[in-house]
């Protein structure tokens, strides 16, 4: 066969069932190893961020080609499946049991991000009084979203807002008293992020709320991973424990956010408690972890679960968390 015939012949090849399927898992496996190239380019970054995906489809795809006995290539997909497994084992295995906590030791915050577009305040109010979060944070809150809630919010006495008609404004509201509140820009994005101390028995806590840009391009991207990296340069000057929550724009999995956590010693809350994936709500095949709960050590998380389905494109997290007694260290 001459070189000129041989593009033919693959594609004859893909366009038959067991062809279009080799060559979906290949496309899978390209996608692992671009997934690890992130630092070098925003565009291979955005492969980092479907590594659930990567894993299901191999697996899939690999036991399919056992079918007609296409075992080499199984094989070399089944590779790539493993590389992925390996990324995603420390959300799967289940973490030791916590001790319980006494009920007013616990505290209860909720993040969603509440899209100002499709979200219904409706749903969200509900969602306020059927879990009952002592720290609520909400994203993408314009003016009209905050007279819409005003009702809902009205439990809380402390709060630090800044609404914006755009997808970056941010709210903070707490049954807890805050202390040293203050609303930062980080980086260049020109974005609010919101901090504030919050009093338990055990301690003073230190919450940080955040939503970065998305990935959308060359700049945004840069301009998320300046936010982070400013995040981190303030979390590390702290001498409380912290606690960070926000829609990051990223997955545990990118090399962005794993700075992150390299930067600031904080740990996931997801791993070991099961990765939960909150965007897009519309597409469950598609859907990665994008909204974060990060902690320092020394912070407790006694549980953690994805809310109600509010109208949004994200999913809220309910996370209740404590400091541990000093009596029982």
């Amino acid at each position: 066969m001459s070189d000129d015939q041989r593009p033919y012949k693959f594609l004859r090849l893909c366009v038959r069932p067991w062809g279009l399927i080799t060559a979906a898992g290949a496309i899978a496996c390209v996608g692992t190893f671009f997934s690890f190239l992130g630092r070098w380019s925003w565009f291979l970054d955005i492969f980092s961020h479907f590594r659930i995906q990567y894993l299901a489809g191999l697996t899939v795809i690999a036991l399919l080609l056992l079918i007609p006995r296409h075992r080499k290539t199984a094989l070399i997909f089944a590779a790539f499946a493993l590389i992925n497994l390996v990324t995603l084992l420390p959300f799967l295995i289940p973490s030791p049991t916590t001790p319980p906590q006494e009920a007013d030791s616990t505290v209860r915050i909720i993040l969603a991000n509440v899209n100002s577009r499709t979200g219904k305040p409706e749903l969200v109010a509900k969602m306020i009084h059927d879990y009952d979060p002592d720290i609520l944070i909400l994203e993408e809150i314009t003016p009209t979203w905050i007279n819409n809630l005003q009702s809902a919010l009205s439990i809380y006495p402390y709060t630090k807002v800044r609404a914006r008609d755009d997808n970056f404004g941010i709210g903070m509201f707490s049954k807890i008293q805050l202390a040293n509140d203050d609303i930062i820009f980080w980086g260049s994005a020109g974005v609010p992020s919101i901090v504030g101390d919050i009093s338990t028995e055990q301690g003073i806590i230190t919450i940080v709320a955040t939503h970065p840009l998305p990935p959308g391009g060359a700049d945004y991207s840069r301009y998320r991973n300046e936010q982070l990296r400013k995040i981190g340069e303030y979390i590390i000057t702290k001498n409380t424990p912290v606690l960070l929550m926000g829609d990051l724009n990223a997955t545990p999995w990118n090399y962005h956010f794993q700075l992150l956590l390299k930067q600031t010693h904080l740990q996931d809350s997801s791993q070991s408690h099961g990765i939960d994936a909150t965007w897009p709500t519309s597409n469950p095949l598609l859907r990665i972890p994008l909204d974060h709960c990060l902690h320092s050590p020394e912070i407790i998380i006694t549980d953690k679960q994805i809310g109600p389905h509010i109208g949004s494109d994200h999913f809220p997290i309910i996370v209740d968390f404590c400091l541990p007694d000093a009596n029982l260290q």
